[in-house]
């Protein structure tokens, strides 16, 4: 993907000021108050002229209110706000930020910010200050990823790529949005609306009911309000469900038997301590499918932006793919051919993954497709399953060919043109450019489908393992690890690309662990991943045992590894690491065919 150039003419102090208070005022710079004051103090600093006094040391005591007995070895405070810090500067830069023209960055190894201005960007005062449009994001991505991780191991596996300079990613980010706004400008047809799909009535419908408060008299109902205000918003952008805050009535007037289920919840507070419950119940039997707990101290990152992360939570929970509503009883629910019938068919066949499986899901989503052609949701899930049949061929045996997966990039873009912003259809584009040699625009759909919804963990997933194979492994990683600690897609599935994230930052013990993780019997290319790990550690024997399971179940794999490992790693670099993995684990990897020595 080509990248902005970069102005290296450094930008005016009013300039500079004036981004600082962009920054701090969008509601994508979701830190607290503390990390705030840092980052003003350290620019402040720098266009003082007093960068060469930013150290550990005069931040803990100007911000932190350290005294002179701070020891930054002691006390890593200053260090792993910064972290933070630069985490969040990379997030607000491609969400409220990625047309910005000044550029702040926090390098790694000091404290002292750089400025640097995007060639080509508007000028600030002609960007508009309001973004309190923009969605939602998922909370700090250090919380998250620790959630994936294994207690063996946990700090080398917690080790982080290099992180790419930010002001590549605002440039990136900014080429994201206009290709973003030129694909969809494309793919309408002249005169084509987006049209409302006969079979959304037949999607699960989930009436939310308005949590109660448990304590905390007006703060508590406010609080308790908002958070049940935040869920419906953000269960909304799952396009599997119907999201209703009354009972449905028939023409009758009776209380309809449509809402199969009923979200219910609480919240109580305890001084700054916010605690709060949520279930699901199905209303044919008032049986309680799931129920979590989540506890949060609000003098950590503030009311709001908790209430927020605690109801993205929860939405999770209820609505991601795979998630509780997918693996319910479904005997009451299940239809012939119709929409909700045939995702549930999808999502069993993903978890299966047996050839008997696919070819259920697909002759129910064709069915589906042809009784509901505006469904966007639906003709996007036909693509995948169409897609399946190349990525995942050597699993379900069969023969993947040009034909098919022109056929899974047409759904695609048709599942996109009837609906721009449905994160799985954005989602299905996405793969199919990307099988299609087009990583570029591929991740153009990906972060269309990210931003559409950033609570799906599916796309999160998926557009994080098409980020890191494509070269851009920090970023990716970061989602991976995020979906891995939500328990995303079938069971061991984004556990092999973690493993991928620690081979290629060259920490092979955490790589192999990560490998192990992983459902191996999922899709033969999750033991040819193990098998180059193990090559890269010398555990030759071991490596011989993964090759002759590939040889007996998959035995067309390792005479087209050259092409199937190209087709998933864009960077020669990658390439050349995974095939040095598989030289020392015995395998010949020639221009046009492997074979075992």
């Amino acid at each position: 993907m080509q990248s902005a150039s970069i102005d290296r003419q450094a930008p005016s102090q009013e300039e500079v000021q004036q981004q600082l208070e962009r920054i701090l005022s969008s509601r994508e710079f979701r830190l607290p108050e503390r990390a705030r004051r840092f980052l003003e103090f350290v620019v402040t600093e720098t266009l003082a002229g007093r960068r060469d006094y930013l150290k550990a040391f005069t931040i803990a005591q100007a911000v932190f209110g350290r005294d002179a007995n701070f020891d930054a070895q002691q006390d890593p405070c200053v260090r792993i706000e910064a972290g933070r810090l630069r985490r969040e500067l990379e997030h607000y830069y491609l969400t409220d930020g990625s047309a910005d023209r000044i550029v702040i960055t926090i390098p790694k190894g000091g404290y002292a910010p750089v400025f640097e201005a995007v060639r080509g960007a508007e000028p600030m005062d002609m960007l508009p200050l309001d973004q309190s449009d923009r969605s939602g994001s998922p909370g700090d991505d250090a919380e998250r990823a620790e959630v994936a991780e294994d207690p063996v191991g946990r700090d080398k596996m917690n080790r982080r790529l290099p992180r790419p300079r930010y002001r590549l990613l605002a440039a990136g980010a900014v080429i994201i949005v206009a290709a973003a706004a030129i694909l969809f400008q494309q793919m309408r047809s002249p005169g084509l609306e987006r049209e409302t799909a006969s079979a959304a009535d037949h999607r699960p419908t989930i009436i939310v009911e308005r949590f109660e408060s448990g304590s905390g008299g007006r703060l508590g109902s406010d609080i308790s309000r908002v958070m049940t205000d935040e869920i419906i918003e953000k269960l909304v952008r799952f396009d599997d469900i119907v999201v209703v805050t009354a009972m449905p009535r028939n023409k009758n007037g009776e209380a309809s038997p449509e809402a199969l289920y009923a979200l219910q919840g609480s919240v109580r507070l305890e001084g700054s301590k916010l605690h709060s419950t949520a279930r699901l119940v199905r209303r044919s039997d008032a049986a309680v499918i799931w129920a979590s707990n989540y506890d949060a101290d609000m003098t950590v990152q503030g009311t709001p932006k908790t209430q927020a992360i605690l109801a993205g939570d929860i939405a999770t929970a209820v609505a991601r793919p795979f998630g509780v509503i997918f693996q319910s009883d479904t005997a009451t629910i299940a239809g012939e051919a119709d929409a909700f019938s045939c995702i549930l068919s999808y999502y069993s066949y993903r978890s299966e993954m047996t050839v008997q499986a696919q070819a259920v899901a697909k002759s129910c989503l064709q069915q589906a497709v042809e009784k509901a052609p505006a469904d966007s949701n639906i003709v996007a899930l036909l693509s995948l399953v169409h897609l399946d049949e190349f990525r995942f061929s050597y699993q379900l045996q069969l023969k993947s060919t040009a034909a098919t997966l022109g056929v899974a990039k047409e759904l695609a873009e048709r599942a996109v043109r009837l609906d721009p912003k449905n994160a799985r259809a954005l989602q299905a584009l996405m793969l199919a450019q990307f099988f299609s040699d087009d990583p570029a625009s591929a991740l153009v759909a990906g972060a269309a489908a990210y931003a559409s919804n950033p609570n799906d963990t599916e796309v999160a997933g998926e557009y994080g393992l098409r980020l890191s194979m494509s070269g851009e492994w920090d970023k990716g990683c970061t989602l991976i690890s995020e979906a891995v600690g939500k328990n995303a897609g079938p069971r061991g599935y984004y556990e092999v690309g973690m493993a991928l994230c620690a081979y290629m930052r060259g920490d092979t013990q955490a790589a192999e662990l990560w490998s192990r993780m992983s459902d191996l019997n999922y899709n033969p290319m999750h033991r040819l991943v193990l098998l180059s790990i193990l090559g890269a550690r010398g555990k030759t024997q071991e490596a011989e045992e993964q090759l002759d399971w590939i040889n007996s179940k998959a035995p067309a794999l390792i005479p087209n590894v050259r092409r199937e490992v190209i087709k998933r790693l864009a960077r020669v670099e990658d390439q050349e690491r995974f095939f040095a993995g598989m030289e020392a684990a015995g395998v010949s990897v020639q221009e046009g065919e492997a074979q075992k020595e």
